[in-house]
């Protein structure tokens, strides 16, 4: 069965390698080749012609990374969620094996929020968790946690490069070349370091 998943995964990848090498042909020549701009919403269809055509083409380009982020670091909420729930039930937010200084930030995140009048995200405290948190939450319960991965070492190297990776893409900014490699290396040993 892992040899299945490692193909179909693969495949996967294959097909995201793909794709990235026809956003840069659009992009390096300034053609569309139908992975360039994506279709605009019709709200924002007022302002978003106004918008540069580079920076349109920039963005779409980003938008695969920040995907890719999204449902990586969801999966990584769930793990978590569904590892500490299996040892400690439904309560384990507050069973004391998320770190103290987490469950303050977090609780004054929430509380920002709540503050700010704005629709709460979640209702799960882990949705308010920064990258490193999640690192922090994994590592700190390696005793449930190290029957999933193969090595604690290997899950503090990769979330911490996936962390540094993280940041152009939360802040709008273009990948270079080099780091969108260094993110597809890095999610790749994310899902090999999966015991």
């Amino acid at each position: 069965m892992a040899k299945l998943e490692d193909h179909i995964r693969s495949f996967g990848m294959s097909g995201f390698l793909l794709i990235d090498e026809v956003r840069s042909l659009e992009q390096r020549y300034g053609i569309e080749l139908g992975h360039g701009v994506r279709s605009v919403p019709e709200e924002q269809g007022e302002y978003y012609p106004q918008f540069e055509q580079s920076v349109r083409v920039e963005a779409a380009r980003m938008s695969q990374y920040y995907e890719l982020f999204y449902c990586l670091e969801q999966a990584i909420r769930k793990l978590i969620s569904e590892t500490l729930i299996d040892a400690t039930g439904a309560i384990w937010w507050h069973s004391g094996k998320v770190p103290a200084a987490i469950v303050k930030d977090v609780n004054d995140r929430i509380q920002r929020e709540v503050d700010s009048g704005l629709t709460q995200r979640s209702e799960f405290q882990i949705d308010y968790t920064t990258f490193g948190e999640l690192s922090m939450i994994i590592t700190s319960n390696w005793d449930l946690f190290g029957t999933i991965f193969t090595s604690r070492r290997a899950v503090e190297k990769i979330m911490s490069i996936l962390n540094n990776l993280r940041g152009p893409i939360a802040h709008c900014c273009p990948m270079a070349e080099d780091e969108i490699v260094r993110l597809q290396l890095a999610v790749k040993d994310w899902f090999r370091i999966i015991g």
